[in-house]
């Protein structure tokens, strides 16, 4: 959580977490307008999209779901607290050798970006450098983190799991509230195709802009929250199946990878775009466009499938009550 997030935490004294949530979600709203003046349009994106966008949304469930006060429990972690403890003593101290903070001299300014910033355009031949970066120099650790948005999506879909709903229950998953809004249901049903479409061309124009799949899949996933959040989890669900969107949470990683092994299957390396056609520059725009597809995909259906899961689990718990 950010730092102004934290200092209202201690300024409320866990009295209104509302409050903080909110708190947060300015910060990262006034981040991304930092990070725009910045030139850095596509980490603003992201910013806006996850730190100001659906992780607000998701605090706002949570606390939906959590009492005011926590039960009191006779457990007493300090096997896992020691474990914690230690872990971060070891990362802390990993850190000491490392250069310092905007250091002139350090390796990575020395070598790696002088590199990313003369040669990318050459041996890619895409405008975007970031884009360069992260799908093809970085192409490892780019499957690495689609892997850990995957594995989290796992996890939180484990967490929250919750039984086959009846009809009763799923009458009252419309918002009574929301169909009061009228301004605000018409004038979205003319915002979210713009929204959809924008997330479309993010994810289709990285190469030659601010973009890319991790964006384009937060962007895509906050329009289709947005219809849930204002016509209800049983009309967006009508849309946009849970078990489809299961499948293609697991079809964006495998497609990430499935690239990678016909690069190999062609006499490359893993993820070695320039076999996949006959002029190099054409396979990695090839291999690009179809890794960036992969990470939009799951992205996308991992956000939305949280949220609903939130969703279902915040109308259940009002259900039971």
């Amino acid at each position: 959580m950010s730092f102004l997030a934290l200092t209202a935490l201690a300024i409320v004294r866990l009295k209104d977490l509302f409050a903080v949530v909110m708190l947060s979600g300015l910060y990262s709203l006034l981040s991304a307008s930092f990070f725009l003046s910045l030139d850095a349009v596509d980490v603003a994106f992201t910013e806006a999209s996850v730190g100001a966008g659906i992780s607000t949304l998701l605090f706002l469930a949570s606390l939906k779901l959590v009492g005011r006060y926590e039960k009191k429990s006779r457990y007493k972690p300090a096997l896992a607290l020691g474990i914690v403890m230690v872990t971060g003593a070891l990362l802390v101290y990993g850190t000491l050798d490392m250069p310092h903070f905007g250091a002139v001299d350090a390796p990575i300014h020395q070598h790696v970006a002088p590199r990313y910033i003369n040669d990318s355009m050459t041996e890619i031949g895409v405008p975007n450098a970031v884009t360069s970066v992260l799908a093809s120099y970085r192409g490892f650790d780019t499957l690495g983190e689609t892997l850990v948005i995957f594995t989290a999506g796992i996890g939180v879909m484990s967490l929250l799991l919750v039984s086959r709903q009846t009809k009763d229950q799923s009458k009252k998953k419309v918002p009574a509230d929301m169909q009061q809004q009228i301004i605000l249901r018409v004038v979205a049903k003319m915002m979210i195709p713009l929204i959809l479409m924008f997330g479309l061309y993010v994810q289709f124009h990285g190469d030659y802009g601010p973009g890319g799949g991790f964006q384009a899949g937060v962007i895509f996933a906050a329009g289709v929250i947005l219809y849930t959040m204002l016509f209800g989890l049983s009309s967006a669900q009508r849309v946009f199946k849970r078990q489809i969107l299961e499948l293609l949470t697991a079809f964006g990683v495998l497609l990430y990878g499935g690239v990678g092994v016909v690069s190999m299957l062609l006499g490359g390396n893993f993820l070695d775009y320039n076999v996949l056609r006959h002029d190099p520059v054409h396979g990695q725009h090839l291999g690009i466009l179809l890794v960036e597809l992969g990470v939009g995909i799951t992205v996308a259906s991992v956000m939305i499938l949280v949220f609903f899961k939130f969703t279902w689990r915040t109308v259940k718990h009002k259900y039971n009550q």
